[in-house]
């Protein structure tokens, strides 16, 4: 009987080894592969330390394992997103363009060319297929879900992918690769976004763009001048610390606004928010979604879940049961059904 084959993607991190061995062990004829992302070696995601541990697991495991240049698709789809994103007062999440751009298109186009029949990463997340459609599943681990930044998988990009980790916890993929002797069972995980290795987003900005960021007022929602801002992007919705206002009570960023180079603050009940709308959304558990739907909402990785009436007409409109701090312009919002996604958007 032929064994199905399945291209792995190896970051170097003991996730995507595990899930290696465990294809291996289930009898498919697995290919590793690590995606460059960048030029160089920027000490991160995909450094040369990082190859060589997937390389080192590759052939532990007796599986062929090829390095792919990704770097372009990288800089347009994700870095220059990010970018532009940020710098016009949105808050972008990058790992979802590289899932979206990078991980489930470009990587599963390679497999293709390759002639393989899945994809496979570490991710924590489950996929099902039930009444024709491949459904998009919470991890059992619920710590270490990542079902949220992987809303906008496509039903050809779920029946082809693999996720091997699904069922497991963290504590027993640190166990398998500990009892298999892998170079990388002892590995941090990684926190960070991957070009912002130490938190400091405004510096990889000004790094990617060539740019600096000027200074502007802080203003109330009166246009009131409070203060002087140190440029848009060091700053974040939601934020209170950092601002360098004296003021009688906590003030808060409320809002970014790219077209005066204002940033607008006030109190912490000002944050609050009832409703928005999302475009570009990407349903999993519908072909075409019903015109109301009665879900739990998530507004940002990690967050709590929420439940909330969803309107759908010419842009998708949410209405919480009960108001949610710091809804961020340019982030994700994904529907939740229990265990299910259901979809998810970009906020408006």
């Amino acid at each position: 009987m032929k064994r199905e084959k399945v291209l792995v993607a190896m970051s170097g991190g003991v996730d995507s080894s595990v899930a290696a061995w465990l294809l291996r062990e289930r009898g498919y004829d697995c290919i590793g592969a690590t995606m460059k992302l960048f030029h160089g070696d920027n000490g991160s995601c995909c450094s040369l330390a990082d190859v060589e541990d997937a390389r080192a697991v590759a052939f532990k495991l007796k599986m062929p394992y090829f390095v792919f240049n990704f770097t372009q698709t990288f800089e347009t789809e994700v870095l220059s997103r990010f970018v532009s994103q940020y710098a016009c007062g949105a808050t972008p999440n990058p790992c979802i363009d590289c899932n979206r751009y990078v991980k489930f298109d470009r990587f599963l186009h390679r497999a293709r060319e390759l002639q393989q029949d899945f994809i496979a990463t570490g991710h924590y997340a489950r996929i099902e297929r039930s009444g024709g459609r491949y459904l998009l599943k919470k991890a059992t681990d619920a710590s270490k879900d990542q079902s949220y930044v992987l809303y906008a998988m496509t039903q050809e990009q779920l029946a082809s992918t693999l996720f091997p980790l699904g069922e497991l916890a963290k504590i027993q993929t640190r166990e398998i690769a500990q009892r298999e002797g892998f170079v990388n069972a002892k590995k941090r995980d990684s926190q960070d976004i991957c070009f912002a290795p130490d938190g400091d987003y405004a510096a990889a900005i000004e790094a990617l763009s060539g740019s600096c960021y000027p200074q502007g007022n802080f203003v109330d929602r009166d246009g009131r001048v409070l203060g002087v801002h140190k440029g848009l992007i060091r700053y974040t919705v939601g934020q209170r610390k950092g601002l360098g206002i004296s003021a009688a009570q906590p003030l808060y960023v409320l809002e970014k606004r790219s077209a005066d180079n204002t940033i607008v603050l006030g109190r912490r009940e000002e944050l609050l928010c009832s409703e928005f709308d999302a475009a570009d959304f990407n349903w999993i558990r519908y072909e075409v979604p019903p015109p109301v739907l009665r879900v739990k909402a998530c507004i940002r990785y990690r967050g709590s879940e929420q439940w909330a009436t969803v309107t759908c007409k010419d842009t998708v409109h949410i209405a919480f049961d009960e108001p949610q701090a710091a809804v961020s312009k340019g982030q994700a919002v994904v529907l939740y059904d229990g265990e299910y996604v259901v979809g998810g958007g970009t906020i408006l």
